[in-house]
Order: C-alpha cells, then sequence, then structure tokens
C-alpha cells in the first residue's frame, strides 16, 4: 500500500510544477545524453523531460518504497526505452566510479541525511568532465526576516516533510565538495509556500 505522503505528493506539488518546476527542468535537461542520473528521482516529476534519445541511458535512483513504485508504472508508460530504477540512497549510490556522463538532483540536496557525502557519492560517480546538474530550494539570503522564520521552524518542517531542511545553504556545500559552479539562477519557486521559494539551478564541475 502506497503512503499517505507518496499518494499525495504529485497532487501537493502540481500548482508549482505548473507554475516554474516543469519549465525550469526542462532547460537542464535538454541536453543530456549517454549514462544520466537522476538521484531522488522520486515518483517520476522529470521523466517526461528528457530527450528521447536512443544514446541516453536513463538510471532513477529512489530510495523510498512508496515513490519508487509510482516511479516504476510512469516509466512503464513513458516512450524512453533505457531506464533503470536504483533504489539507493544518494549516500551510497550503487555504481563503479566515474560511470555517469550526467547527474542530476531536483528538490534533493535538502532532505538528505548527509550532504556532504552526497555530493562525494556524486564525484565518485561521476566521469571526468561530467556535469553535476541541480536545482533546490534554498536558505533565504542572511540576515532577512524569512531566513530568520526558516531557522525557527526548521525542526518542525523537518519532521513534517522528510527531513527536508529550510535553512539548507546547498550553493555552499557544493563550492566545499570541490564543484565550481559554472552556471548558476537565483529564482522565487512559483505557488510555493514562502519559506521554501528560495531555489538554485544550474550546473557545477569538478575541479
Amino acid at each position: 500500500m502506497l503512503s499517505l505522503g507518496a499518494l499525495l505528493y504529485d497532487k501537493i506539488m502540481k500548482p508549482t510544477e505548473q507554475a516554474c518546476l516543469i519549465e525550469w527542468r526542462a532547460d537542464l535537461l535538454k541536453g543530456v545524453d549517454g549514462k544520466v542520473l537522476e538521484i531522488g528521482a522520486g515518483t517520476g516529476a522529470s521523466l517526461a523531460l528528457y530527450p528521447n534519445n536512443s544514446s541516453l541511458e536513463l538510471y532513477l535512483a529512489e530510495p523510498d518504497h512508496n515513490m519508487r513504485s509510482q516511479l516504476a508504472e510512469k516509466v512503464n508508460a513513458s516512450n524512453l526505452s533505457n531506464v533503470a530504477i536504483l533504489a539507493c540512497p544518494s549516500e551510497a549510490i550503487e555504481s563503479e566510479d566515474n560511470f555517469y556522463d550526467h547527474v542530476f538532483v531536483s528538490l534533493v540536496c535538502c532532505s538528505v541525511n548527509d550532504v556532504e557525502a552526497s555530493l562525494q557519492e556524486i564525484k565518485r560517480v561521476m566521469k571526468p568532465g561530467g556535469r553535476f546538474i541541480f536545482l533546490e530550494h534554498v536558505a533565504a539570503e542572511e540576515g532577512t526576516k524569512r531566513r530568520k522564520w526558516q531557522g525557527r521552524v526548521n525542526f518542525l518542517w523537518r519532521k513534517l516533510a522528510g527531513n527536508c531542511h529550510l535553512n539548507r545553504e546547498t550553493e555552499k556545500h557544493i563550492k566545499q565538495a570541490g564543484f565550481i559552479i559554472t552556471e548558476i539562477k537565483r529564482e522565487s519557486m512559483r505557488k510555493s509556500m514562502p519559506l521554501v521559494r528560495p531555489t538554485i539551478r544550474g550546473i557545477a564541475r569538478l575541479s
């Protein structure tokens, strides 16, 4: 039986997906090819946005059983042929070293148990010259009222929202892990709760 959270996730996220996330993901994924890993693929929100290329090999990692069940249904109904579903967490990716041309995360780094370990795993499985593509909601600017409220309610929010951190400084973590960010955009995530609206999206490479 699917959990209530997994059943309602797509419905809850639909207004925000339609307002901005679909457009943002499509733009980030339009040039991917070769071996591609999406970490935290969830229920498959990005699945229809991947190029339908015969040379694309897509690996979708989702550790949550309930979300993975919905993901499998969408994969079976899709036009994509070279797709594998993985059950591994971001801190222990089931892959050999230097395997992927692209690694993609979307609203994932906020809720992983160990963001530093997750980013080191991404470095391990990426090919030299590979691209790390990210779309994440992040901590608001230091000193703002929104940032203060993120800190005040973060503990409760994490309990209610599957370990999602309102105030995680993901850009800083990416840089500290040894990535060089080559493209980045900062924008408000429309049709979402005010405390999760600050986002970053872009591309990073290994130094």
